[in-house]
């Protein structure tokens, strides 16, 4: 599936990638229409359409990722919010292990989300998923989201990364082919981003449900110049 010999830098995604989906599925799909029912008084269904609307006409933009624009367009302290059920914030099970190999193989590791800086620092605060990676962004800092040539452009000419030797691993077809448009060399799809929900059949890439199947390859291939 992947030829690890090759791999010197990856570039993982964060929500349905390392951390599990439920939890921003659950805020978005859920939690917020409840308590813009409640602040507009409106009926919980009425709030759902009114929202579920607007994310369309969004979706893949920074805006859609963009936690000042909803509280803007909410006049809800989203942010606060977001804490109301921080209890669900949590790494994917197959997500530790997996993160300890590349690091131990002495990989560059790199955590691209489009994920807005707040949410980011959230969910570091949570789990402690920092310790992970060597650097960690958000795409906010470069004006522009995964969907966007651009992005990579921006993220290249900072990391200063090779497409050949470079794997990236994200659960959005979207945004993977983005990244293949770019010419990242290595993709990897999760079928799996969200625990409570069952797994999306990819076949346009490389794609798997559980990190454990890479680990015994990843360790027999360290990069040892690093």
């Amino acid at each position: 599936m992947i030829n690890w010999s090759e791999i010197e830098t990856v570039l993982l995604d964060m929500d349905g990638t390392i951390l599990d989906l439920h939890y921003d599925n659950h805020f978005w799909l859920h939690h917020l229409p409840l308590r813009y029912s409640e602040s507009a008084q409106i009926s919980l269904d009425e709030a759902q359409q009114k929202l579920m609307g607007h994310y369309e006409r969004v979706f893949g933009t920074i805006d859609w990722y963009c936690l000042d624009y909803w509280a803007e367009q909410t006049k809800l302290p989203i942010t606060d919010l977001k804490r109301e059920v921080q209890h669900l914030i949590k790494l994917r099970d197959d997500a530790h292990h997996f993160l300890v190999a590349l690091k131990e193989s002495g990989r560059k590791v790199i955590l691209v989300t489009n994920a807005h800086p707040n949410s980011l620092s959230l969910k570091i605060e949570r789990t402690q998923l920092d310790k992970y990676f060597d650097t960690l962004y958000s795409t906010h800092e470069f004006g522009v989201t995964k969907e966007s040539q651009l992005l990579w452009e921006r993220l290249q000419a900072k990391e200063g990364f090779e497409l050949e030797s470079t794997l990236f691993v994200d659960d959005s077809l979207p945004i993977l082919a983005s990244a293949q448009q770019y010419g990242i060399g290595h993709l990897l799809a999760i079928t799996n981003p969200d625990s409570k929900k069952a797994d999306n059949v990819i076949t346009q890439y490389p794609a798997i449900s559980n990190y454990d199947v890479l680990l015994e390859e990843i360790k027999a291939h360290p990069v040892l110049s690093n």
